[in-house]
């Protein structure tokens, strides 16, 4: 995982946590950098809400915070005060 962005488009690799799968499991998304810290969540190709629950589903504004692990830094959405 490494944070990465398309500076022509806006969009930016964001992680979403995946709710109800038994172990902590994230999934990358694109979301569009709105300015001051938010992202819009867009939806993969594939999205299907009832295969999984997305802790922010696609369509939500969310701020980010960086993390890390063993492959790198990554950006965490996390809910945005007064945004959704």
């Amino acid at each position: 995982m490494s944070v990465s962005q398309d500076s022509n488009t806006g969009r930016v690799v964001i992680f979403v946590r995946l709710l109800d799968e038994g172990t902590n499991v994230l999934r990358p998304v694109d979301a569009l950098h709105l300015g001051n810290g938010l992202f819009k969540i867009m939806a993969t190709p594939n999205y299907d809400p009832e295969d999984e629950k997305w802790e922010h589903p696609p369509g939500s504004v969310v701020r980010t915070e960086r993390r890390r692990n063993q492959t790198g830094e990554y950006l965490l959405a996390v809910k945005a005060d007064g945004a959704d």
